[in-house]
């Protein structure tokens, strides 16, 4: 702030705007956390020139998907677990690093000058289904 501003793009999770069916309530607590941690900051420092947003991915295809996850939730079958997955996409496949980088690089640009205090889901439409 002493500088004149800046951006902060936190990663957050669908996890904290809708519960996701699985036993994970401190995840979904702590992601919930994180965004409204966001706005607080957003809304307190914005006159500073400050902005912070967060971002939301839904299903990811990341190597700790294609790991840890599969053999916890997946019975070990990472090409199961991963197509299971894929079709609960409404674009029949997860989305992957890229997409998220992507969000990141547009909010922290000055193409989202006027972007303050918000999330952005990149979930290819996934919680689109649950609202």
């Amino acid at each position: 702030l002493e500088g004149g501003g800046g951006t902060i793009v936190n990663i957050s999770s669908v996890a904290g705007m809708r519960y996701l069916d699985r036993d994970m309530i401190a995840y979904h607590a702590a992601k919930g956390g994180l965004m409204v941690f966001t706005r607080a900051i957003a809304l307190k420092y914005a006159r500073q020139g400050l902005r912070a947003n967060t971002i939301c991915p839904g299903l990811m295809n990341t190597p700790l998907v294609a790991s840890r996850i599969a053999s916890q939730y997946g019975d070990g079958d990472t090409k199961q677990m991963i197509a299971e997955r894929d079709a609960m996409c409404p674009s029949g496949k997860m989305g992957d690093a890229w997409d998220v980088a992507y969000a990141s690089l547009y909010l922290a640009s000055d193409e989202a000058k006027y972007v303050n205090g918000t999330e952005l889901v990149v979930d290819g439409g996934l919680t689109a289904r649950c609202a």
